[in-house]
């Protein structure tokens, strides 16, 4: 059974629900000051897009891409609802966010993300799609947690 996937002005409460625990995680598992996590204004921006993925009525998982100044992307705010974990909402989403970013011509969709133990789950997702480690980009700097990954279009 697959997911719905459905373009997301971040108006109902279950998407508001899952953004929140999304940044209550972000900042729980990173160091003061190293965490990037767009907030309900930062997603709302007019360069990035919000989707989610749905099936049976219930959020599923969350993920934006963001259209940077160079013409590249910048996967922004994936999250699973705890519910659905390892149920392949978050790939889903991934692929959706992939497929989109490809269509408008980008030549690389890129991600921060942090270090550690929280950071694995999704970090071997985007592994598993061809994400592979590189340098910072766009306004970030390099620090012992965070860092960057790139997939060529």
């Amino acid at each position: 059974m697959g997911f719905d996937i459905i373009r997301d002005d971040l108006s109902g409460d279950a998407s508001r629900a899952l953004l929140a625990l999304h940044l209550r995680q972000m900042h729980a598992n990173s160091p003061p000051g190293s965490a990037f996590a767009l907030d309900l204004s930062g997603l709302r921006r007019p360069d990035v897009e919000v989707w989610s993925a749905w099936r049976g009525g219930r959020i599923a998982s969350i993920g934006a891409l963001r259209t940077l100044g160079d013409g590249n992307g910048e996967l922004k705010s994936m999250r699973t609802h705890p519910d659905f974990l390892r149920r392949g909402a978050a790939a889903a989403i991934l692929e959706h966010i992939v497929a989109t970013a490809r269509a408008r011509g980008m030549p690389r969709l890129s991600l921060e993300t942090g270090s550690g133990p929280a950071f694995e789950p999704a970090l071997a997702l985007y592994r598993r799609r061809g994400f592979v480690p590189g340098p910072a980009f766009g306004d970030y700097a390099a620090s012992d947690f965070n860092q960057f990954l790139h997939l060529a279009l």
